[in-house]
């Protein structure tokens, strides 16, 4: 755990840095971009299918029923909205970590690497095509248990247990093979991954909890529904915020991981001296 706190607070210095500051601007924009449209042109409709849906299959009545066991039966009249946003929250995820990991880690790994590993030589063992394939393949599992724990979210407790447990897994997939993409070779990456599994996994459990944060704007009930918009891009932004800090932490790991393989792989042999014949 020593080494994991040491990568902490190398990546709290340098998510300082004007430059990792500014690193979160491009990716926010493109996600804001993105989800304006796509919200502008098919909320309403998704909605409207909720909607239906519901009024034909008994949902508002259901619904009603077990919220009120939990007396919040206050938000029935908005239950569809609030199902519509915790939909459309995983999607906004994969959005934020996508345009981190395809514009922001290739200069996090430039920026750590030329500040504190210069003499590490990159053999480009990644690829974008493998770091989208590990993205893509990630997200979906990590979207069927979502969904599958979707009504957890009734109860905040456990929201706050699941979510971060489900982040830590998605975070270490992805955010572990961005970080030795440039520096690591194809079995160098695969070495450090199984070697430091269980550290790279505390990581993105403590990142998880960190992005579970913005879920708590989610919480707001009717108010969610009246400012998603604004909910919508605040919790984009800390997504983004989130996914650079990890992107960081992980890449300070992984970097002095890989150096310190590296020179033990380089390491000479020793051998005992041959013993004296005695006669």
């Amino acid at each position: 755990m020593k080494k994991v706190l040491v990568a902490f607070g190398k990546a709290l210095l340098s998510q300082l840095h004007f430059r990792m500051l500014l690193l979160t601007i491009l990716p926010f924009v493109l996600s804001v971009a993105l989800w304006g449209v796509l919200l502008w042109w098919g909320l309403q409709p998704m909605i409207d299918w909720l909607h239906a849906y519901f009024a034909d299959n008994n949902g508002f009545q259901m619904a009603g029923e077990m919220l009120g066991w939990f007396g919040l039966g206050a938000i029935k009249t908005v239950i569809v909205p609030l199902i519509a946003m915790w939909v459309l929250l995983p999607l906004m995820i994969l959005t934020a970590l996508i345009f981190v990991g395809v514009f922001a880690m290739p200069i996090i790994a430039r920026h750590i690497g030329s500040r504190h590993y210069p003499l590490l030589e990159q053999r480009k063992g990644g690829t974008v095509l493998g770091s989208l394939w590990i993205a893509s393949y990630s997200f979906l599992i990590f979207a069927v248990l979502w969904v599958i724990t979707l009504p957890l979210s009734v109860f905040p407790p456990l929201t706050f247990i699941v979510q971060p447990a489900l982040w830590g897994w998605l975070t270490y997939r992805v955010m572990a093979y961005d970080a030795l993409a440039d520096h690591a070779d194809a079995s160098e990456i695969k070495l450090v991954l199984r070697q430091h599994r269980w550290p790279l996994l505390a990581i993105g459990a403590i990142t998880g909890a960190m992005g579970a944060a913005p879920t708590l704007l989610w919480l707001g009930g009717a108010l969610s529904v009246i400012f998603f918009p604004l909910l919508a891009a605040g919790a984009i932004w800390l997504y983004v915020l989130v996914f650079v800090f990890t992107g960081l932490w992980f890449e300070h790991y992984c970097l002095d991981a890989l150096a310190q393989s590296r020179g033990a792989a380089n390491m000479p042999v020793t051998t005992s001296p041959p013993m004296k014949d005695i006669n």
